[in-house]
């Protein structure tokens, strides 16, 4: 339990910087911009998915936590959170460099996730276009009234008690998930992913749902030991967005759209990992 206690904490300490900048970013906006600029801001989200895949590939698990406070104050679409989701690596990188891993299979590997992830984007932000969906959206201040913060009390302070907050949350959910999967045990979950040609990608979506960078680290050792093939690997990594599922509870509205926004992510992983499975994707 030391052990499980150690891993949240150095988990929780990772993404603190990712948070803070975030919060920094938001009070900046509403403190500092029109609502014209505002609406600016919003409206150049058009091209998000791209851009949104495009730093969802870098090896870390906070950006995805940067991206769900963003998207709770509709500053980026649905489209580009759920781009951040699918392509965001967290741990992957670093376990198989240690592992040493070709470096074009990585490169390979990441591709496959930023394509998926933009091409999802930009389908479900057409779709909420065409369906009139971005007419509800909230504005950035609704954050401050939905946390009770002062935010007149200033940029910097504000940031701060944003941060504070949401930092407290995400260490007892981590503490909460890390302490599950010691007591299940690796071993057993890998159990499950053995020589399972269609299951696999359904098995290890559900394992990617769970929001811990633990997750990314456990599909992906399975790969590199040759336990599960490039489909399953792919189906697991595109649905984990390391803590950003917990935060999305925590910031946005809706207990609906946030099962939707988790179906979305699922069915995306479940079916692209039997798709890659099916024409004999081999990295």
């Amino acid at each position: 339990m030391l052990e499980v206690l150690q891993d949240t904490l150095i988990d929780g300490v990772k993404i603190l910087p990712f948070l803070f900048l975030t919060y920094l970013l938001m009070e900046y906006i509403e403190h500092k911009t029109s609502n014209k600029a505002k609406e600016r801001i919003k409206k150049s989200g058009k091209f998000g998915p791209f851009f949104g895949s495009l730093l969802g590939v870098v090896p870390q698990c906070g950006f995805s936590v940067s991206a769900t406070n963003l998207y709770a104050a509709r500053v980026i679409t649905l489209g580009t959170l759920i781009s951040v989701y699918l392509s965001t690596s967290d741990e992957m990188i670093p376990v198989m460099i240690s592992e040493s891993f070709p470096v074009q299979d990585i490169l390979k590997i990441l591709a496959i996730k930023f394509a998926i992830g933009m091409i999802a984007g930009f389908i479900i932000d057409f779709v909420l276009r065409l369906r009139h969906k971005n007419q509800e959206e909230e504005k950035i201040e609704d954050i401050c009234e939905h946390d009770h913060c002062h935010c007149e009390k200033g940029i910097l302070k504000s940031a701060i008690h944003h941060t504070l907050h949401i930092f407290v949350f995400i260490l007892l959910i981590t503490f909460a998930l890390n302490t599950i999967i010691f007591l299940i045990g690796e071993e057993n979950i890998a159990g499950f992913l053995t020589n399972q040609p269609i299951l696999g990608p359904i098995i290890a979506s559900l394992i990617g749902l769970i929001p811990n960078c633990a997750s990314s680290v456990i599909i992906t050792e399975l790969y590199v030991g040759g336990v599960v093939n490039a489909g399953t690997l792919i189906a697991g990594l595109l649905v984990n967005a390391g803590v950003g599922l917990a935060v999305l509870f925590r910031t946005n509205k809706g207990i609906k759209q946030n099962l939707l926004i988790i179906a979305i992510l699922y069915i995306i992983g479940v079916v692209s990992g039997i798709l890659l499975q099916g024409i004999g994707l081999n990295i």
